[in-house]
């Protein structure tokens, strides 16, 4: 399939969104495609003190001579993350209430509300948002119009996240990194032009997400194999199918080849896109990325200053390619399932043990909720157990055709200039070690430290990863 093609499939099991413009000096379909989905409404353009200049005004314009009633709501930041602080902003701002906006965004002294309270009951007097900008302002405008039951179109500058088509924003909520549930938008209109001119570092932290689609395919297929979470058949294959060949080239990418660069931009999109139709962030991340939001949480900076979402990801993508190389030396068919079982915790066990090590984190219940959704009995255990045994011979064939060697990853971040050493990050390689249970009790997702702790063979693979010689030797 080329470009078009595979564009044109996605677009055909996408849920929410309708159109995907791509190409060169596009950026003015966007009046187009408003005036196509939005009639007669209004519009507010959404950008930061960044992406304003680059191409907010221009977009503004052209909606203003295309007759467009058009509004501006600028971010007064350098730097901000996808905080909830910002999500009841953004939902001020498709009110039409720019004061109130403003006073909340400079708020010191901020709660977080109760999501139901902001939802509401659609109408033709909201606003209606154009994105313009990268991850963290699509993920605001996509809850805001979700809150007002209503769409938006997005106009990213930058090939840095996969966001843009996905659905579902990645909010901190209470301290925590979580995914809400909200329709993508309806339209994405993406200048290659101004993508490819984007800050090289922002390119390098889309081409580390779009990898980290190597490692989490790989957890997708664990969790298939077990049933905790069946692989979808559109969803694996609108990006699966091609993703070697989006990340082929790494050199081109950071030479800011037009071609290159929306190669990446299609595979993060497509990323979007199968997040769409599994209507969860399965297809696109698991450990990989919850690595990524443990640092969030943490409130992590470097040299002063917040870490992209990319650049994080990076990390927990070598990482999870580490783990991988660990696993395919286990002897796994002769796993003593007996001696698992006796060694299997009880549900009470398991709560105790995240309470603790959740207990100086800013969401001390996040492991003991994660837990408790995803726990099995024994006797659950015991078939997954029974079937691994049986059947490893062919998972294992299946998972080292889909995941990338930590050396092989690491080189192709080296050439794409993405972090390729912990210490890029700002984070020690023991902390990363540490890292290891928490992640595991994240999420409710099943993943591939589940498996290792109900095979026993845990320690067997994180242990080597920090080890003379291993990929991350302290």
């Amino acid at each position: 399939m080329n470009s078009e093609e595979r564009i044109a499939k996605a677009l055909s099991i996408s849920t929410d969104t309708k159109a995907f413009e791509m190409g060169q000096g596009v950026y003015a379909e966007a009046s187009k495609v408003f005036a196509q989905y939005f009639p007669g409404r209004k519009a507010v353009i959404v950008a930061d003190i960044n992406t304003w200049p680059v191409l907010g005004e221009k977009v503004y314009e052209d909606f203003v001579k295309s007759g467009i009633q058009t509004d501006r709501y600028i971010i007064n930041k350098e730097e901000f993350h996808a905080d909830w602080k910002y999500v009841e902003m953004t939902d001020l701002v498709v009110e039409g209430r720019y004061d109130e906006a403003k006073s909340l965004e400079n708020a010191t002294d901020y709660e977080d509300t109760d999501p139901q309270k902001l939802i509401k009951e659609a109408s033709a007097d909201y606003n209606v948002l154009v994105s313009v900008g990268s991850g963290v302002i699509n993920d605001l405008c996509k809850l805001a119009s979700h809150h007002h039951a209503q769409s938006y179109i997005c106009v990213p500058t930058a090939a840095s996240v996969d966001g843009y088509s996905s659905f579902g924003a990645s909010i901190t909520y209470q301290s925590a990194k979580q995914t809400f549930n909200c329709p993508a938008p309806v339209a994405i209109v993406a200048d290659i032009d101004v993508i490819a001119a984007a800050p090289k570092e922002m390119t390098a932290a889309g081409y580390a997400d779009l990898a980290a689609k190597i490692p989490a395919g790989g957890e997708w297929m664990i969790a298939d194999f077990v049933g905790s979470e069946l692989i979808i058949p559109d969803a694996w294959h609108i990006l699966q199918d091609y993703i070697d060949d989006f990340l082929a080239d790494p050199d081109a990418v950071a030479a800011g080849d037009p071609k290159a660069i929306a190669d990446l931009f299609e595979g993060l999109t497509l990323s979007g896109f199968a997040m769409q139709a599994a209507r969860s962030s399965r297809p696109a991340s698991c450990c990989d990325h919850l690595f990524s939001h443990f640092l969030d949480m943490s409130g992590h900076r470097f040299n002063g200053k917040l870490q992209s979402h990319g650049f994080q990801v990076a990390i927990g993508t070598l990482t999870m390619c580490a783990a991988f190389d660990e696993l395919f030396k286990q002897d796994i068919q002769n796993i003593d399932i007996e001696a698992c079982l006796e060694a299997w915790p009880t549900l009470e066990q398991e709560q105790e043990r995240a309470l603790e090590l959740f207990k100086d984190t800013a969401a001390p219940r996040l492991g003991y909720d994660s837990i408790t959704a995803k726990y099995e009995d024994k006797e659950k255990v015991r078939k997954d157990l029974e079937r691994l045994v049986r059947e490893w011979p062919e998972l294992k064939a299946r998972l080292q055709a889909q995941v990338y060697s930590f050396e092989k990853m690491q080189d192709m971040f080296r050439k794409a200039g993405a972090p390729y050493e912990t210490e890029h990050i700002g984070v020690k390689r023991e902390q990363i070690r540490d890292m290891f249970p928490i992640v595991q009790l994240m999420r409710y997702r099943y993943n591939l430290l589940d498996l290792a702790k109900r095979g026993q063979f845990y320690d067997a693979i994180v242990d080597p990863i920090f080890a003379e010689g291993g990929a991350w030797a302290c």
